[in-house]
């Protein structure tokens, strides 16, 4: 039987599904299983972490990180390895090695940490690690054989930022999601209507005039 040992996985690629019903990415993964028997099936899981100390950023990125991270000079306590997503795909049986396209459902929601994290990067990489794990089925001789894949299965890759803005702008052209209270949206809404706006925009923008006026 394949041992499971031997088998390993690389990030070779990433790009945006366009036409995709809900925000996809999509990462090309390379699998190498040296073991002299061929391999049923994978079902492979893994978990995308976001790096972000692999990585410098500009007086513009900074500002747009406050919220996470808080002011530049505390970065070296507070930038740590965070979750961005889950995701999970079926393998088909393969011999040697073989590539594969893992489907990465991602959402646009601001009050989602990696979501402010990517919105607030204005060019270069986002620094990821995949954590793989999951379970490999092989068949032999002697029958199949069920082995799970060790911890230590993982992969860095930097995904360039191009990706991530080509796939906000074909699914949010020139938008973005910020999730409100109910209570907040119906005062928002009544706000609207009574001074005759066809949209929300015009609302929030309003109202941030009126403070900009206010502020000394």
């Amino acid at each position: 039987m394949s041992p499971v040992y031997s088998t390993t996985f690389a990030v070779l690629e990433m790009k945006s599904e366009p036409f995709a019903v809900a925000p996809m990415l999509s990462a090309r993964v390379g699998i190498a299983s040296l073991g002299a028997e061929p391999v049923h099936a994978i079902a492979l899981r893994a978990q995308v972490r976001i790096e972000p100390y692999r990585r410098s950023y500009t007086e513009a990125e900074s500002a747009g990180l406050v919220d996470l991270f808080g002011p530049r000079e505390r970065w070296k306590d507070t930038q740590r390895s965070f979750l961005w997503m889950h995701c999970a795909t079926m393998i088909q049986g393969f011999s040697g090695g073989t590539e594969v396209d893992l489907p990465m459902p991602v959402t646009y929601d601001f009050e989602v940490t990696g979501s402010k994290y990517l919105h607030a990067l204005r060019g270069g990489t986002v620094p990821l690690i995949f954590l793989f794990s999951g379970t490999v089925f092989s068949r032999g001789e002697n029958g199949f054989s069920i082995q799970q894949i060790p911890w230590d299965r993982e992969d860095k890759f930097d995904m360039p930022i191009s990706v991530w803005d080509d796939l906000v702008a074909s699914h949010f052209p020139n938008s973005g999601w910020v999730r409100l209270r109910r209570d907040t949206l119906d005062a928002l809404a009544a706000y609207k209507s009574g001074h005759g706006m066809l949209g929300f925009d015009d609302a929030v923008t309003r109202l941030l005039a009126f403070v900009a006026e206010e502020t000394p």
